[in-house]
């Protein structure tokens, strides 16, 4: 079968022939149906995040959604037929061992869920690292939830997501996004109020702020705008270093959260909110064959929302 894999930094995505993933002990192996895209490929093509591979070549992909194919000996939670979902993890696929830009793929039972009915097989797959890193950041390390004011800097794929889920749960929700064309999303959305910059809703009182964007000057933006006592949870790495007002942060009391990924129950509740219709990704599909180009794009700042090869 064919894959699209890395080989070394500064190539693109290769595709080759690799041989049909077996269900070993306490494996299934997954017919995949769609597996997103995001900004990790592009740290993995450029050196950033390369040491986080164990071997090469390697399949890239950790948002994979699809269907059970094979059971290997021990596995008791699952059945040829079943739908699942592989909820992002550093053990996982796709940066552990081969992941998901091939049509089979081989994941240890434990690291899958059960995918709801009636869920598209590309809202599937943002859900399991989109989804749930939006979610793991807002509810679990900023303790969102009804009449929570929130500040939501950055509307790309995980933003957007990130605002969907406070919207849901009750919150008020103020979006501080650049690119001004989508701010009418922002809107549509149901936020209070958009702009493009945090600081333009320091009147607001905001209780969390969560920066889905990371380029130092975000985080000191929201740093200086949530409320006395208030909190901000990182997200975004846009760069690897910031400096912010020790001062501010001090005097206020500002609490600063990082939020890394989320976990499998983290995942199953963003799936609930997508089986629900409250939370939908801005996916833009593209076929297994364009997998290299969608990376491309990504590098290149092309894309808004989250690009899904579905294939399958």
């Amino acid at each position: 079968m064919q894959a699209w894999q890395f080989t070394e930094v500064g190539k693109p995505l290769t595709r080759r022939e690799v041989p049909e993933p077996g269900a070993g002990p306490g494996e299934i192996v997954i017919e995949v149906r769609a597996a997103g895209l995001c900004h990790s490929d592009v740290g993995f093509l450029d050196g950033t995040l390369t040491s986080l591979l164990p071997f090469r070549p390697i399949t890239l992909r950790h948002e994979i959604a699809g269907v059970v194919a094979a059971a290997g000996p021990g596995v008791t939670r699952f059945a040829v037929g079943d739908r699942v979902a592989v909820p992002a993890a550093i053990e996982g696929p796709g940066t552990s061992s081969d992941g998901g830009f091939q049509p089979r793929v081989a994941v240890r039972e434990g690291l899958v869920i059960p995918l709801p009915e009636g869920i598209a097989w590309d809202q599937a797959a943002a859900a399991t690292d989109a989804g749930l890193t939006s979610y793991h950041a807002m509810i679990v390390q900023g303790g969102v939830g009804a009449g929570t004011k929130v500040g939501v800097i950055g509307l790309g794929g995980l933003g957007s997501l990130g605002a969907q889920v406070a919207l849901a749960v009750g919150a008020e929700v103020y979006v501080a996004e650049k690119n001004e064309k989508v701010h009418a999303f922002a809107r549509e959305l149901g936020a209070a109020g958009v702009a493009t910059e945090i600081g333009a809703f320091a009147d607001r009182d905001l209780d969390v702020i969560v920066d889905f964007a990371g380029f130092g000057t975000t985080t000191a933006a929201a740093v200086e705008t949530v409320r006395r006592d208030g909190r901000v949870v990182q997200v975004g790495l846009g760069v690897s270093e910031g400096t912010i007002n020790l001062q501010t942060l001090t005097l206020n009391q500002v609490s600063l959260i990082g939020s890394q990924a989320g976990t499998a129950e983290d995942c199953r509740a963003v799936l609930d909110l997508v089986a629900a219709g409250t939370v939908v990704s801005r996916v833009t599909p593209i076929g297994f064959e364009d997998i290299a180009d969608g990376v491309g794009r990504l590098e290149r700042g092309e894309v808004i929302g989250r690009l899904v090869a579905v294939y399958g």
